[in-house]
């Protein structure tokens, strides 16, 4: 090996480093490497800006939007509805979140599958009084197993699957290709944490990261042509809200107070609510629930894909002071409409129109996104909160699953290749409304895609200098050349690199190496590079090993040695049965 390949594998040890260390971004550290290969020659141009145009990264920004328009047409909101209900034990909590956000994340990819999901489970743990504690790292580590399902339920997958074509010249995987290896361990992997988390995890208080706990005055309307029409308080769910109280309904001309369970709702009545700013976050995610509308204009709910909630402080300049919320016209002057009202952290009582606006009264409103910006420094407002919420499009939620199982049933059957199917299924997501433009490019999680694609000029260095078969003959020598035992070797190597790097550039580091033990044994190389998706994939010991175990870190309360705590025990559970299945699978043995 020569000077080119000892600065390459120098190079990748100086990576492995400084992304473990923590204090620079993976992407920046990727793409740091990407100028010196290039700027070196060890890596022509062309090699340091393949990853770029890869089809497997392609394929990831596209399962980006899909993902995004299943979020934002309610889809995921249509599965929580229906599945999660009301469990009595924490492990019947647990299953609930378990099976179907394994079964999500093999058909999306499960990161914005628990992006989605977090502020779901987190409302539905205070409605059922279990610690999210006892149910977030499970949310992430179903979204983890169910990522190993199938060639789309983890971008690594389509990543490793995209530079072995570019390194092989073979054709790929196809979609269900690791499923016979995904399918038992996810199931053996879910049985075990069920078994193991509800009395492994820490019972930790809702630390209330979500929203403020200032308590405001909400008037909303029951949509005239909504599923709630007909059905009473009680079975609509509007009793059993945390946080949040029915205080009255107003209903043709009249008012219903202390309303009863049993009280049937009416297209067109005005439902008042008192509560805090994510228990109002979570009422305006029911379908069948609109911003009630205070005056003859028309109502922001009408086209509301790109309304989001804001919390805005009126200043003493304002010149709504002393106005009611009728006569202040917010839809005219702001291009906004009130939600809710809080006074001096308390609800304001009585009929949300009629409220008389005072100096320093705290604004819910539902507005389009450039009022912040527009209204940040103006006299009128003290203070602005962007809260980020963007109201599902429910109409549609049907149909973004459908697109989906399009999009699925296209690459299973070959009719489409799967990079088409997931342009496909993107460009649909976006031409039927089921996101926005706008919505599909905050959806695409730019540094993962930047160390993905910086990734590629390392790994094409390794194997161009030689410092890849390098170190695989180091492996063979230890393994003394049993394949199984190069399995094992492999999936325990990945694993560890995964734990103090990024999932995606450990399997893009090791996979070159793992092409050329494969090639100094003679052997097919399909059980060793699903034996690195699986263990890139499998991550739990850490929150720094997988993004979703990141997500799900401050949400949860926790602390680095929970994961390391449940953690650790399932990556080496799940390693020994992985490299079992593929060896069954694939009828491997130490001969």
């Amino acid at each position: 090996m020569d000077w080119q390949g000892w600065f390459a594998l120098s190079l990748a040890g100086v990576a492995l480093l400084l992304m473990s260390v923590g204090r620079f971004g993976p992407h920046l550290v990727m793409m740091g490497v990407l100028v010196v290969l290039s700027a070196s020659g060890i890596v022509t141009a062309d090699q340091a800006l393949a990853g770029f145009s890869n089809t497997g990264l392609i394929t990831v920004v596209a399962m980006f939007v899909v993902a995004a328009g299943i979020h934002h047409s309610g889809g995921v909101d249509l599965v929580v509805h229906h599945l999660l209900r009301s469990p009595r034990t924490v492990r019947s909590a647990q299953a609930r979140i378990a099976f179907p956000v394994a079964l999500l994340s093999g058909f999306l990819n499960n990161t914005p599958v628990v992006a989605t999901m977090i502020p779901a489970v987190h409302a539905w743990s205070r409605k059922i009084g279990i610690s999210p504690s006892k149910l977030m790292i499970p949310l992430s580590y179903s979204a983890i197993l169910g990522g190993t399902l199938t060639l789309i339920g983890t971008s690594t997958n389509l990543v490793v699957n995209g530079q072995y074509q570019q390194l092989t010249g073979e054709d790929g995987f196809s979609i269900f290709s690791i499923t016979a290896v995904g399918l038992p361990v996810a199931v053996i992997g879910l049985a075990v944490m069920l078994l193991v988390l509800p009395r492994a995890l820490p019972e930790r208080k809702d630390q209330q990261k979500f929203g403020s706990m200032r308590e405001f005055t909400l008037e909303v309307a029951v949509a005239f042509d909504g599923p709630l029409v007909g059905k009473s308080v009680g079975e609509a769910g509007l009793r059993e809200l945390e946080r949040l109280y029915l205080v009255e309904i107003e209903r043709d001309g009249s008012v219903v107070t202390a309303v009863p369970s049993e009280e049937r709702l009416r297209g067109g009545d005005r439902l008042v609510f008192a509560g805090d700013t994510q228990a109002i976050s979570d009422l305006l995610r029911i379908n069948g629930i609109v911003p009630s509308v205070h005056d003859d204009e028309p109502s922001l709910s009408k086209d509301r894909a790109e309304r989001r909630l804001v919390e805005a402080a009126l200043s003493p300049q304002s010149e709504v002071l002393g106005q009611t919320i009728r006569d202040a016209r917010f839809r005219d002057r702001y291009g906004a409409v009130v939600l809710a009202v809080a006074r001096g952290g308390e609800r304001v009582s009585g009929n949300l129109g009629n409220i008389r606006l005072k100096t320093g009264d705290v604004l819910l409103l539902e507005a389009r996104p450039a009022f912040v910006s527009r209204q940040r420094y103006a006299k009128d407002f003290l203070l602005i909160n962007d809260l980020e919420t963007e109201t599902p499009r429910h109409d549609r939620a049907y149909l973004s699953w459908g697109i989906l199982l399009i999009l699925v049933g296209a690459a299973a059957l070959g009719v489409l290749t799967m990079l088409n199917a997931a342009l496909m299924g993107a460009a649909l997501m976006i031409l039927s409304g089921c996101c926005s433009v706008g919505q599909a490019q905050k959806a695409v999680d730019v540094p993962v895609i930047l160390t993905i694609a910086a990734s590629f000029a390392l790994g094409a260095a390794l194997q161009e200098t030689g410092a890849a078969a390098y170190v695989a003959e180091g492996i063979l020598n230890v393994s003394s050349g049993h394949p199984l035992l190069t399995i094992l070797l492999v999936y325990f190597a990945v694993s560890v690199l995964t734990e103090v790097i990024t999932n995606n550039a450990a399997a893009v580091l090791v996979l070159p190496i793992v092409l050329s033990m494969t090639t100094s044994l003679g052997i097919a190389s399909e059980p060793y590079v699903i034996a690195v998706m699986m263990a890139a994939s499998a991550s739990f010991a850490t929150p720094l090993g997988y993004q979703t175990n990141m997500m799900v870190f401050g949400p949860g309360g926790y602390r680095f040695m929970d994961f390391v705590k449940v953690g650790l025990p399932m990556n080496l559970f799940i390693g020994l049965v992985t490299v079992g299945v593929i060896s069954l699978v694939y009828g491997i043995n130490l001969s």
